[in-house]
């Protein structure tokens, strides 16, 4: 019997070592998977490199782990704005590596990723020092840049519901890119807030289908918000 719902966000996270690439979903704190980065701060893997849109805000989630010594790198399209102080100190002190990548390359490198692409071209960025070193070409007359495709070791993401297969579904903007970085790691592991019976629910309604889903954790809404704002 497929099952893949696990009692704990710590046995979730169990099997994540050093120097590990994990992407993390959400844009912000929204559909950011809270409880799993507190318990992957409990384990307290090092040298890890973080794949995200930000690069964490306040000083919970994403910056949490950023200051727990954790990260070596992240991959991100947005690493500042006005609650971004731990990002910023950590990388004016050398302790952190940014690789900038401009959103839309973001979300398409994982996408080659998760389509078992060689890479993309795309005109974001020519000429501009994010795209330095880069094989380039032109294109029906327009020059193209080549980006690799990003993958990952583990994807943590959030959904809203899911069912023991691992199909899931999202709340809104809590969407944003769980379900295109779930098909482009070798184990993604889930945080919900609430488990559905099988066949509850709407196929037409599933987002990202189980076959992408390695692990589930529910974790009740009301506790997902005390995490997120540091409770």
């Amino acid at each position: 019997m497929v099952n893949k719902e696990i009692s704990s966000a710590d046995e979730a996270v169990s099997n994540v070592q050093d120097g590990a690439v994990i992407m993390v979903g959400g844009f912000g704190p929204a559909g950011q998977p809270a409880e799993l980065i507190n318990a992957l701060m409990r384990r307290r893997p090092r040298g890890l490199t973080l794949i995200s849109n930000n690069a964490g805000n306040g000083d919970y989630g994403l910056a949490a782990l950023m200051k727990s010594g954790c990260v070596r790198k992240i991959i991100c399209s947005f690493p500042r704005q006005s609650d971004s102080w731990v990002f910023d100190e950590l990388y004016r002190q050398k302790k952190i590596e940014l690789e900038l990548v401009p959103q839309g390359n973001l979300v398409a490198r994982i996408q080659a990723g998760g389509a078992g692409l060689g890479g993309i071209f795309t005109p974001t960025g020519y000429g501009t020092q994010l795209t330095e070193g880069k094989e380039t070409r032109l294109i029906d007359g327009r020059h193209y840049v080549l980006e690799t495709p990003l993958t990952a070791h583990f994807s943590l993401i959030k959904a809203q519901r899911a069912d023991r297969w691992g199909n899931l579904t999202f709340n809104k903007a809590g969407r944003n890119f769980g379900p295109i970085m779930a098909p482009a790691s070798r184990c993604t592991i889930v945080e919900v807030s609430e488990m559905a019976a099988l066949g509850e629910l709407d196929p037409e309604a599933i987002v990202t289908p189980g076959i992408y889903v390695s692990r589930v954790v529910q974790v009740p809404a009301v506790q997902t918000h005390l995490l997120a704002q540091g409770g």
